[in-house]
Formats: structure tokens, C-alpha cells, sequence
């Protein structure tokens, strides 16, 4: 047990220390290859800003998911290990094409789909499919929308110094206690595993916070924030499986759709009050949860502490009700936290926003 802490204590350190030593390297390049993203309407900052920290803090990640194997005899790249890292390093690949010369909607959502391809059938038998939901042919198209979903969720998010690079940090610290909690005899291995690689995410997260917030030196770019999306969705699937075998019982699989509401209620919202008011869903725009939190609080950093808070009450509570294993409670939790964002939503609807001109109705002339 003692060497297992060590191995956790030493991974989630190095992970931070490598990305935090790291990030001003990758400033530099982005700097000197004008990978830079310029200010916008749309947009908070009001002057250039690199835009290659999903490289730094994917970099981190991979090479201590690589580290976590081999400092174990038990542990081999496998076919899901393999896997895991294709999907990141293709994600990230995506990313850094619709970072530097724009990509349409559409083609992006396609490499999203099929990075989720990768992880799922990399991960999962046929077999495994038909077991989740009953038929493969309903297993495997809940878990590509959950995937592409969540990683344009965090795609949305990613439009304030901080956000999600601090809630990657935190939600990566869930999955670890989710890990350690769900520990058994017979599974040691494969949550050992989980836990390092949820550790390496969360050090690696927590290592580029610095730079990330306001005033943010770098940004995420669509590389970071579909990283992370993607990891996110992935560990979830994970963790509803292995929640869902603990119990014996498939509503565990509310589970991550708990842990992960905070990025669920913000793309709902922005979805919903576009549609209503006749905008374009898939335009950027200052019509977020965090951007109007930070219209009422007037400070970036106030509005970071208050998704942080969310997003800490969020994973402890699912992580106990998990410990706890009582299907009901669960079920009341997650209405619960339902009808809190429905009516946090409501409120924050009332709230003014700037339109810019590509999410009006009708642009000026």
C-alpha cells in the first residue's frame, strides 16, 4: 500500500511540475510562430494570447500515462492503453488544425466521432456494448453523442481565463477517488491504472493553471479544451461501467452524468437561449454561464472560485453517494442538482448580454 501511494504522490507531482516547467517553453513557440489567438467581439481579452496549451498540458498527460505502465510489471500497452492515447494524441491533432486555420463545424464533429470510435472499440467487446444499454445498437450511439457532447461541451466552456483547465483539475481529483473508493481485491490492477491516469490529468491540469489564469498568459485553444472534453467523456463511460458492475445495477450509470453537470448545464443553457431567441447554436458568444456570473460579480477570478466551489460540492457528493451505494439516493441527487441548474439557469437568464454581430438575427449593414 505504501508504494502505491508513492506511485500516486510521485505521478500527480511530476505530472504538475513537467507541464508547469513546460508551458513557458510552448508560450515561446506559439509567440514565434504567431499560433496566437487575437481578440475578437466575441471574445473576453483584449489582446493576442498563445493558443498552444492543450499541447502542454496533453504533453504532460501523455508522457505520465506512458510513465504510470512502465513503472509496473503489471501493466502492458495494451489494446486499451493503445487506444487511450490515440484518441488523445488524434483529438489534440484536431485541435491544433481548427486552432491554426479554422475547421467547419461539421468536419470537426466528424474527427470528434471518430476519436470516440477509437476509444470505445479499443475499450469494449461486442460483447461489452450489448451488456451497457442491451443492444450494441443502442450502447454504441449513447456512448458516441455522450463523447462528442461533452467534447463540445468543454469546447463551449473554454471562453474565460481558468475555467476548465481548474475544473479538469478538480473533476480529474474525482476520478482518482472514485478509483481508490471502487479499489478491490479483484479489480486492484485496473483501478490502480484508472487512478494514475485521472492523477497524471489532474497534475498535468493543475500544472498549466498558473499561466491560464486571469490575466491569462496562454489559452487552452480548442486542441486543450476537446482534450479535455475527450478525457472527461471517456473516464466517464469508465467509470458508469465500473459503477455499474459494483452494484449490479445500470442507474449507477448517473454516476458521471452527476460528476460532469456543471459542462452539461452550460452547453444546455447556451443551446436553449440561442435556439429561443432565433441565434446561431454553434456561433462563440458571451452568452455563457460564466460570462454572465461574471456580469453580475465583475471579476474573472471571482466567477473561476464560483465554478471551482460548483464543481468541488458536485464531486464530493457523487463520490459519496458512489460510497454510500444507494440507488434511490442517487436518483433524488441527481433531480436535485437538476432542478438547481433549471432554476440557477432561469436566474442567469435574466441576466444582460452583449450580442455580438455573428449571433444576431440580423447583422447590421
Amino acid at each position: 500500500m505504501d508504494n502505491r501511494i508513492y506511485e500516486y504522490l510521485s505521478v500527480f507531482i511530476m505530472a504538475l511540475l513537467f507541464v508547469y516547467g513546460f508551458t513557458p517553453f510552448i508560450v515561446r513557440m506559439a509567440k514565434a510562430l504567431n499560433f496566437v489567438d487575437k481578440p475578437e467581439a466575441r471574445k473576453m481579452h483584449l489582446k493576442s494570447v498563445p493558443l498552444l496549451g492543450g499541447l502542454s498540458v496533453a504533453t504532460g498527460f501523455v508522457l505520465l500515462c506512458i510513465y504510470g505502465v512502465l513503472i509496473s510489471p503489471g501493466r502492458f500497452f495494451d489494446k486499451p492503453m493503445l487506444g487511450y492515447l490515440a484518441g488523445t494524441i488524434i483529438i489534440v491533432l484536431l485541435g491544433l488544425v481548427d486552432d491554426r486555420q479554422g475547421m467547419r463545424p461539421l468536419v470537426k464533429m466528424m474527427g470528434q466521432f471518430i476519436v470516440s470510435l477509437v476509444f470505445i472499440l479499443s475499450n469494449f467487446t461486442l460483447a461489452d456494448l450489448g451488456l451497457m444499454f442491451g443492444s450494441i445498437y443502442i450502447s454504441l450511439p449513447i456512448m458516441v453523442l455522450w463523447m462528442v457532447g461533452l467534447m463540445n461541451a468543454l469546447n463551449f466552456l473554454d471562453n474565460m481565463d481558468g475555467i476548465i483547465s481548474g475544473m479538469a483539475g478538480i473533476l480529474g481529483l474525482g476520478f482518482f477517488a472514485f478509483a481508490l473508493i471502487n479499489t478491490t481485491q479483484a479489480n486492484m490492477e485496473a483501478m490502480a491504472l484508472m487512478a494514475l491516469i485521472s492523477l497524471s490529468f489532474a497534475g498535468s491540469a493543475f500544472g498549466f493553471l498558473p499561466y491560464n489564469f486571469n490575466p491569462a498568459r496562454i489559452f487552452l485553444g480548442d486542441a486543450g479544451s476537446m482534450f479535455i472534453g475527450y478525457f472527461l467523456s471517456s473516464m466517464g463511460i469508465l467509470m458508469a461501467r465500473y459503477a455499474g458492475n459494483r452494484y449490479n445495477d445500470k442507474f449507477f450509470y448517473l454516476l458521471p452524468v452527476l460528476l460532469l453537470s456543471y459542462a452539461i448545464f452550460d452547453i444546455s443553457l447556451v443551446s436553449y437561449t440561442r435556439r429561443r431567441d432565433g441565434r446561431h447554436v454553434m456561433q462563440g458568444g458571451k452568452d455563457h454561464s460564466t460570462h454572465r456570473i461574471n456580469n453580475v460579480l465583475g471579476s474573472v477570478k471571482v466567477t473561476a472560485a464560483i465554478v471551482y466551489t460548483i464543481n468541488v460540492l458536485i464531486s464530493l457528493t457523487a463520490i459519496m453517494i458512489f460510497r454510500i451505494g444507494n440507488r434511490s439516493l442517487l436518483i433524488i441527487t441527481t433531480l436535485l442538482f437538476a432542478v438547481f441548474f433549471l432554476a440557477f439557469g432561469r436566474k442567469l437568464d435574466q441576466v444582460p448580454i452583449v450580442v455580438p454581430a455573428n449571433q444576431q438575427k440580423h447583422k447590421v449593414e
